[in-house]
Order: structure tokens, then sequence, then C-alpha cells
């Protein structure tokens, strides 16, 4: 028989190879050979449905999720890729950083390190040799980030079971007030850097010129039509993490090294909220760090815990979504970890704004790796991701039995994957050790 007809009697290996570039990840299981990771490759290539480099890493604990991430920016970095870990909740990125020279950057009550959320980046420098027009073109791009940031952080905040409102009218006052803060309203030539505090104390104590640009007729209406939001800030100012994302960035990062991971394990004892706020700051100050990358810098984000800043409410939902979007543009490869696809699902009600944009990230991560799964997500791999039976047995029958075995989703191909380890890496990207203690 031919070619042609001999699949119907023996299953050809109907998935294409992909090309052997970027990171040699392990086996793949049904061609037998060496299975390359090459996200950026794949987008610049016709033959490979992936139109964005962006990654979203799904796995029950144990299954070699972590272990899959690291191997995957280890061997990245061969090929001239740095590393960016913005948040390490359990301090999982802590062995390899050592292993690289390079010493993680903690974050938590009384450490010295402090980010300042709404610093303005690479894109402050020079200012003043800007012309109008590209002044009022970066304005544009630091303002925009900086409201995504604020609207993230009221919106974290709670009245009863509903998110603080952040419409037109709080956009308006806090746009206005940051703008003036910064010299911007002045047209200063050298714009001043500023802080949450700086922007809570002016909506508190308003100037005749914020109480007219606002459109108030006085200041006590300012005073009393902002106060949600001005309470929102305040606790943000005055809360669990006051003295961290409140004032000038005191850290020196290399960018030069390979990795960089900021740490926010003595966090972890403030509850998830805080958490969640902690990676909505450090996402927000990763953006404005690369604005103006060059070719030549290429970055692997890691996102560890996305769901905690998920489930700050739609307006953290919608700063994620902005990361991913800017992948393409800043040259990064964005990699989110997070324990199930229903993790998407829980940053609100069924029907809410926030669910249906978490719902459309996946549509902005095509390559998804499925690690192993108990049985009782299997209709929920079904209907979020339009699996297949094949598929689901794949994920959780196969990957189940082994650690490191994932189905690689390569936009509409499929790949039976064994991540195989060096005993050195095994080593650095074991995460029982805390366990292993204990017992």
């Amino acid at each position: 028989m031919t070619s042609d007809q001999a699949p119907v009697l023996w299953p050809f290996i109907a998935t294409p190879a992909l090309p052997p570039t970027g990171a040699a990840m392990g086996i793949d299981v049904l061609a037998g050979g060496t299975f390359h990771a090459d996200p950026f490759g794949w987008v610049l290539r016709d033959d490979v449905p992936v139109t964005n480099p962006n990654i979203i890493c799904f796995g029950k604990p144990g299954r070699g999720k972590s272990a899959t991430t690291k191997a995957f920016i280890l061997r990245m970095m061969d090929v001239g890729y740095r590393t960016l870990v913005l948040g390490d909740p359990k301090d999982e990125y802590e062995p390899l950083c050592r292993f690289l020279g390079v010493e993680p950057i903690c974050i938590g009550p009384g450490l010295p390190a402090r980010i300042n959320p709404l610093a303005f980046g690479p894109l402050g420098d020079g200012w003043e040799h800007l012309d109008p027009g590209q002044a009022r073109s970066r304005a544009a791009i630091v303002f925009s980030r900086w409201l995504t940031l604020v609207r993230g952080l009221v919106g974290s905040q709670r009245v009863g079971s509903a998110p603080v409102p952040f419409g037109p009218v709080e956009e308006q006052a806090v746009k206005t007030a940051l703008r003036t803060l910064t010299g911007y309203t002045d047209a200063a030539t050298r714009l001043r850097e500023t802080t949450i505090p700086d922007l809570w104390h002016l909506l508190s104590n308003p100037t005749d010129d914020l109480v007219t640009a606002c459109r108030y007729a006085t200041a006590r209406q300012l005073l009393d039509e902002t106060r949600l939001l001005r309470d929102a800030l305040g606790q943000l100012v005055d809360g669990a993490l006051h003295g961290l994302f409140d004032g000038p960035t005191t850290i020196d990062v290399d960018w030069a090294a390979l990795i960089q991971s900021l740490s926010l394990s003595r966090l972890m004892p403030l509850g998830d909220e805080a958490v969640g706020i902690a990676l909505t700051c450090l996402s927000s100050w990763g953006r404005s760090m690369r604005e103006r990358t060059t070719g030549s810098d290429l970055r692997v984000v890691v996102r560890d815990e996305v769901w905690k800043q998920m489930r700050l409410g739609p307006d953290a939902v919608k700063s994620f979504d902005q990361d991913l979007r800017l992948s393409r543009a800043d040259g990064d490869i964005q990699w989110a970890n997070a324990h199930k696809p229903t993790d998407l699902l829980s940053v609100g009600d069924s029907r809410s704004q926030a669910v249906t944009i978490a719902k459309d990230l996946l549509h902005l991560t095509d390559i998804r790796i499925l690690h192993g799964q108990d049985h009782a997500v299997a209709t929920e791999l079904d209907t979020l991701l339009g699996l297949g039976p094949m598929a689901r047995d794949v994920v959780t029958r196969w990957a189940m039995q082994g650690k490191g075995r994932a189905l690689w989703c390569v936009g509409d191909q499929q790949y039976k994957v064994q991540t195989v380890l060096h005993p050195l890496e095994a080593q650095l990207t074991d995460t029982n050790n805390a366990i292993a203690g204990a017992a």
C-alpha cells in the first residue's frame, strides 16, 4: 500500500517535527527524537502555527512544572536569553540564582529593598532633549502604565464584596495629580519621580489648580467624591505592604546578569492578597524596565502564582493581559505558571468581565504546557482548551505516571514530551527540599 493508505492500519505520526532550534527540552515521545522549544523562532516560521511567544504552564503540584520552567530558562541562556523572575513567592529560584553567581533580591517588611512601581524607567532618560511630539508620545506610554497600575491597586480593595470603583472621575483625578507631581503639567524639561504616597497626599490635600483641572467646584467636593479612591490608596501606603512599594527604588539591578529574581517569600504570611498586590507592583515596574529594550536584549520573564495577582479583580487581570500583548514588541518570552486552567476562571463570577478577559488570556499564549492532572479536571481541559479525548488522556494518564511528562500544545499541534534533566539540573530544580526536611 502507499504511504497515504498505511496510516489507516498503523497510526503514523501526524504532527510534523519542530525545527531543532532553541532549548533542547527532552524527548519527543511519539517521534523518538529530541524536542526543542524556540518560541520566537516558531513565531518567525510560517510552518509552525504560533503567532506569539508567550507560554503558560499548567500542572498539578509535584508533576514537574517548576523543573520544566527552570530547565527552559537554563537552556535558553545558551542561545542568548537572560531571565527575569518577576516575583518568586516560594524562593524556588534562589538555588538557581546562586549557582549562576547572582544573589536574589528579597522584598519584605523590614528589608532594605524597595521598588517604586511609579518609576519612569528608561523612558525618563534624556527627556530634556525630546521635541514636543516625542515628549507627548513617551508621556502617553508612562501615564497609561501608571493608570493601569493604580486602577489595579485600587480595584484590589473591597467595599463589602465589591471592588472599589475606578471610573472616569477617579481616572481624571489620578491622571491630573500624576501629571502635576511629575512636572508634566508645567512642561518641565526633566520630570520628577513620584510615588504612591505622593499621589495619596496630593489627592488628600488638593491644590486650587488640581481642583480646577479636575472640574470640581471646591476642594471639599473633590475630597467627598474621591473618598473611596483616597482610602484605597491609603491602605496601600499604611497597610501590610508599607515600606515596600511606596518610595524611590533602592535596588540596583544588574541587567547584564544571566538571571535576576525578586523574592516574595517574606510576604507569604501576609496572605494571598498581599502577594497579589506585590506581583501587580512588580509587573508594572518590570514593564517600565523593559520599555526601551534593544533587539540584542532577549529575556524570559517568569511569572509564578499568577492567579494570586488575577484574583485581585478585573483591572489586575487587564494588567497581566497587557504584558502578554506587548511581548512581541518587547522581545520578551512571557512564561506564566498556574496549577490548572480553571485558576483563570477563579478571578470572579462566571459572567464577570474578569473571567471573560482571563479566558482570552489563553488566546494570548500560543504555547501551552500541560503537565499531569487528576481526572477531575478532564472536563475543564476539554471546555477551555478543546483538547479532545486522546490529548485529555495524555494529560490525565500518561503525564501522571512520571515527573516532567507533559503535553506541549504549540498552536494546534500537540507533542508528548518527557523533560530530561542533567543530574546537576535535577539538584537545582528540586522543589521538594522543604518536604524532605520535614520528613
